[in-house]
């Protein structure tokens, strides 16, 4: 059955990317973000499949770091995500999936048959990868890197040609699974190409600091979060006001279902009049 709600905004854990050329400073962007966003070095882990990049911030703080060792596989970024999270991170910044996409792509490549229907053995893979990223409990900052192109402008008088990046190397339309995306410049600033938050939508370049990730995550818990609803479902007084409660958040439904059928059996046990609700967990 349909049940038309009111909007309301929940708490988040951020999904983000960076992405820019190779010297732009996504890594160290990255590090600053996610400090920003949990305020301790020790809740910070950083995936990294760009050849020890990660261990050259190490002055930054005592962060964590997982190494791919040369295995690119999306299955092995999940893998390395779960290890992430069962070590209780708060932010886990994956340093590069660009590694992931160039993997997918040599083996599709090298799939004997017909190129257009090999893909089916390459998209549900990437699929997966990026569903992990976005039902993860934690904060996640993604980087990618970009095609390198060149253009000539003007210094002093002069022609001269200058980096600048032009497309993450990552499959097409992969912004759409971020909440930011920042792009990053070879000056090594900052501007949102993509920000649903609205932070950032229309503001001038910036340089990237810890105060970007607070920023960030002032918005994330800015919502109805889940021990809200929990604790509105603990303070009903009737049943009727926990059927209230319980059509006011159907997409909490999975996360409380055994906080409802608690509270239900209690209001019951006190003589509370049975309301005639079948939507709710057979009230």
């Amino acid at each position: 059955m349909l049940n038309l709600r009111i909007s309301s905004k929940k708490q988040a854990k951020i999904k983000l990317a960076l992405q820019g050329c190779a010297g732009s400073g996504k890594t160290y962007s990255a590090l600053l973000l996610a400090y920003g966003l949990c305020g301790d070095w020790s809740k910070v882990a950083i995936i990294d499949s760009e050849h020890g990049s990660a261990d050259l911030y190490a002055s930054l703080g005592s962060y964590n770091v997982l190494a791919l060792e040369e295995d690119f596989r999306p299955e092995t970024y999940v893998e390395a995500l779960k290890v992430c999270e069962e070590a209780g991170m708060e932010v886990i910044i994956i340093d590069s999936i660009s590694p992931c996409w160039d993997n997918l792509l040599e083996y599709h490549a090298g799939l004997q048959g017909n190129s257009f229907t090999n893909w089916q053995k390459i998209t549900p893979r990437m699929n997966a990868f990026m569903q992990r990223i976005l039902q993860s409990n934690s904060h996640i900052i993604c980087t990618m890197r970009c095609k390198q192109d060149y253009v000539l402008s003007e210094k002093n008088g002069k022609m001269v040609p200058e980096k600048v990046g032009m497309k993450a190397v990552m499959r097409d339309g992969i912004d759409y699974e971020f909440t930011i995306v920042f792009d990053i410049n070879m000056k090594h600033q900052a501007i949102a190409s993509k920000d649903r938050t609205n932070l950032f939508t229309g503001k001038p370049d910036f340089t990237i600091s810890e105060e970007t990730g607070k920023a960030i995550l002032d918005w994330c818990n800015d919502g109805v979060s889940v021990e809200s609803i929990r604790q509105k479902i603990h303070s009903s007084q009737t049943l009727e006001e926990l059927v209230a409660v319980y059509h006011q958040y159907p997409e909490w439904y999975p996360q409380l279902t055994s906080d409802f059928m608690q509270r239900k059996m209690l209001l019951k046990g006190q003589n509370q009049p049975i309301i005639n609700q079948p939507n709710f967990i057979r009230l």
